[in-house]
């Protein structure tokens, strides 16, 4: 059987292809307890951890309801065997990808190693790209400019860095400096009317790809260290057009591999009309069509580099693949090659300034996703740390360390910067940044050893690699379902409840609309029999699809004004029983679900008031547990935004802890706005990375675990270490109040059996500081 997880990532090289080849950075060893690491990366002794008990300013949980474990069971499949164990790691993977504003002069180049060597132990690895520029260069200036690259790289090697290659433009980005590009001979991006990228070429043009075979000659053969492939190797967008590639070259591809031929408009046509099977079997076969392009693209470049140097590693550059199939393991096997060299990985996309900071936790999310599709073979995964255009205020120190401590939270196991300039400013400029970047090494090799591989768990926004065959069927739009994932999501998200990536680690699934649409009906089961979450819009879609016994209520109907919320008497929601909410329809165009309970067991949540309390609908959330054991919950108004009042963000932790029939690893109790990421527990150890998301400190924060231990360490960006004790709470969960945490900084949080034994810490009971 085709299992959820199996869509969402394909196989993965067994435990016995190690790879081989160039390893990675030797790591340093564990630091002992209650040593730090000092600014020059040598441990020093910590000051003994301060002990924190304060148990004030609590939510009352005494409306928890206890439950019992739950499972995915077929849902995920069996367990890998010894190749799905998470590598322990010691250090975080380090790099600064370096512009050829800054390499292409040796004495530019010796500024820059002086900064860096200024700050010892600021990166692992220095990596040049080979363009600045983002459509493809010709080869004989690509030529000129790694014959000058491999003479800098034997510079930095000097002093004891790994160094590689970037390829900027194996394909090309999109339109810019076309007079020194590439030559029309080459065939263009095309979107499906027939327009054109003249600065990105078509993948499938064999005359491309013998461009991109000589390229990949001309650059192993250079010396690097590793290869990078950069992420124009895509299939959206590359400007002035979006979706691509439906050139002469690619359609005749496609022919043949789903025996029927198609022009443009024929195709584009195909795509939105017949019945739903017809479109959706259609759609799949284009995403097959292009999960196998970036596959036979990355054959000729495996093939091409490690004729010419066995081993040697490469890496490729990602952002959200929903449209090119996301077919990442598979890609990452293929890179690989059959001598099982090392691959790479840098997941990416966006938030190149801090003027809109929750783009932060989004695009940690999206990373989160990234790292969720690959094997755990893939062990180097340096997320992208990107100021582009690298004017120094765009982007504060703080919150380019922040960035990547947080994906490193979500996944990673390290990070690539993208920070300096390519305005030939003096380096100078950029000093106070890779300052900030080194005192938060130590951070983010505590953070990669005690995060690691680990699955993260807790709350899995549903997605999974045919997601974008079914958005939008009856119009088009490829990617209408990422609003679910990008805009709607983080909001509930950061009310303090950990994200997960995958079915694997889910104890709460979230739905929205048709997001089950690629799955079959046993694999819909199989996500009903958990715990859910879902919008009116997901329940409608359910309903209709033959679901209804599960899901426990229908849909009315709508209704579009000058509705609120009001919260019920029940003992999911404590003692906000009568609270309202008032979202604003007339600002927010949100329809407001008066939902109908079919079945016995389901009970009303909240239900609906008019501007004149009088109500409007007896039910507008509710929550039902089906015959299958899963625990589900319809929110019908304004389910994923304007949920951060104390009495809603109460209600919703609350009905996701049931939800989970108390399976969540840990979530925050107090109300507080932050982003939580929790690892796999493995035995009695446990550990979380959390943000504290709001320009306020967080006072009080009352942090929920599923464990036993009485104690907790508390780490924060610098290194600081508090022991904090905790007392019994409802359930199988025990309640840590944490010291205050500033805005925009983030903790590491570790649970052990003793924590105080471990660290040498005094036994006595602790008392508030």
């Amino acid at each position: 059987m085709k299992t959820i997880a199996s869509m969402l990532r394909a196989r993965t090289p067994h435990a016995d292809a190690a790879p081989q080849g160039p390893g990675p950075v030797v790591h340093e060893p564990l630091l002992a307890p209650g040593e730090v690491k000092g600014r020059s990366g040598v441990a020093e002794q910590s000051p003994q951890p301060r002990r924190y008990t304060r148990c004030e300013i609590r939510l009352p949980t005494w409306w928890w309801l206890l439950g019992v474990s739950l499972t995915w069971g077929i849902l995920c499949g069996p367990a890998d065997a010894e190749g799905d164990a998470a590598p322990n790691l010691e250090r975080a993977f380090i790099s600064f990808r370096v512009g050829t504003p800054q390499w292409r002069s040796e004495q530019r180049l010796e500024e820059l190693l002086a900064l860096l060597e200024k700050y010892t132990g600021v990166t692992d690895e220095i990596t040049l790209f080979h363009s600045i520029t983002h459509a493809p260069l010709p080869l004989d200036e690509a030529q000129r400019r790694l014959d000058v690259a491999s003479q800098r790289m034997a510079r930095i090697r000097q002093l004891g860095y790994r160094t590689g290659l970037n390829v900027l433009t194996t394909i090309g980005h999109h339109e810019e400096d076309l007079p020194r590009a590439l030559t029309d001979e080459y065939t263009p991006m095309t979107d499906i009317h027939g327009n054109i990228c003249r600065g990105s070429r078509c993948p499938n043009d064999p005359r491309m790809r013998e461009y991109i075979r000589r390229l990949y000659q001309l650059v192993a053969t250079a010396g690097p260290d590793y290869i990078w492939i950069d992420d124009d190797v895509r299939l959206a967008g590359h400007m002035p057009i979006h979706l691509t590639c439906f050139c002469d070259h690619c359609l005749g591809i496609f022919g043949k591999e789903s025996a029927t031929l198609h022009t443009r408009d024929s195709l584009r046509e195909a795509f939105v009309t017949g019945t739903e099977t017809d479109r959706l079997s259609l759609r799949r076969a284009w995403l097959d069509h292009n999960r196998a392009t970036i596959a036979r693209l990355f054959t000729l470049i495996e093939a091409t580099v490690h004729e010419q140097k066995p081993g040697l590693p490469l890496g490729f550059m990602t952002g959200e693949r929903f449209y090119e199939g996301y077919d990442f393991a598979r890609w990452a096997e293929i890179l690989s090659g059959p001598g099982r060299a090392e691959v790479f990985w840098r997941p990416g996309g966006g938030f190149y300034n801090d003027e809109h900071i929750p783009g932060l936790a989004q695009k940690s999310h999206q990373v989160g996703r990234q790292v969720a599709g690959l094997p755990r073979e893939v062990v180097s995964i340096q997320s992208e740390i990107e100021n582009f255009p690298y004017h120094r205020l765009k982007k504060s120190a703080h919150i380019t360390v922040l960035e990547a401590a947080s994906h490193i939270a979500a996944g990673c196991t390290g990070t690539a910067f993208n920070v300096l300039g390519i305005d030939g400013e003096p380096l100078d400029e950029y000093e106070s940044m890779v300052a900030r970047i080194r005192g938060a090494r130590p951070f983010f090799d505590l953070l990669v050893r005690h995060l690691g591989r680990s699955p993260r768990v807790g709350v899995f926004p549903f997605w999974c690699k045919d997601s974008a065959a079914t958005s939008d069927l009856a119009g088009g739009n490829w990617t209408a379902f990422t609003g679910f994932l990008d805009s709607l999501t983080p909001g509930l998200l950061e009310l303090g409840l950990p994200a997960s990536y995958s079915p694997e680690g889910a104890s709460v699934t979230l739905l929205s609309g048709d997001i089950l649409a690629p799955l079959s009906d046993e694999q819909v089961r199989e996500v009903l029999s958990g715990g859910v979450y879902m919008d009116a819009f997901a329940l409608d879609y359910l309903n209709g699809r033959g679901f209804g016994d599960l899901t426990g209520f229908a849909t009315e109907k709508s209704l579009h004004r000058d509705c609120i919320e009001q919260l019920a008497a029940h003992p999911l929601n404590g003692p906000f029983a009568g609270r309202v909410r008032d979202s604003r329809q007339s600002f927010n165009h949100w329809p407001a679900a008066v939902l109908q309970p079919t079945a016995p067991k389901a009970e009303a949540l909240s239900g609906l008031v008019d501007y004149g309390d009088q109500q409007v609908a007896a039910c507008t959330m509710g929550v039902f547990e089906n015959h299958l054991g899963g625990r589900i919950c319809v929110a019908g108004y304004f389910p994923w935004t304007f949920l951060h009042n104390l009495s809603k963000s109460a209600q919703v932790k609350s009905v996701l802890r049931w939800l989970s029939k108390d399976q969540l690893p840990a979530y925050v109790e107090s109300f507080h706005k932050v982003n939580l990421w929790v690892t796999e527990p493995a035995g009695d150890r446990m550990a979380l990375a959390m943000t504290n998301a709001s320009f306020d400190e967080a006072e009080g924060l009352a942090l929920m675990l599923r464990t036993e231990a009485e104690e907790i360490r508390v780490l924060d960006m610098d290194g600081d270490e508090t022991l904090v004790r905790g007392e019994a709470a409802a359930g199988p969960y025990r309640r840590f109040v944490l010291p205050p945490i500033e805005a925009w900084q983030m903790r590491l949080v570790l649970v052990e059996e003793n924590a105080a034994d471990k660290l040498d810490a005094p036994t006595a009971d602790a008392a508030s500081p």
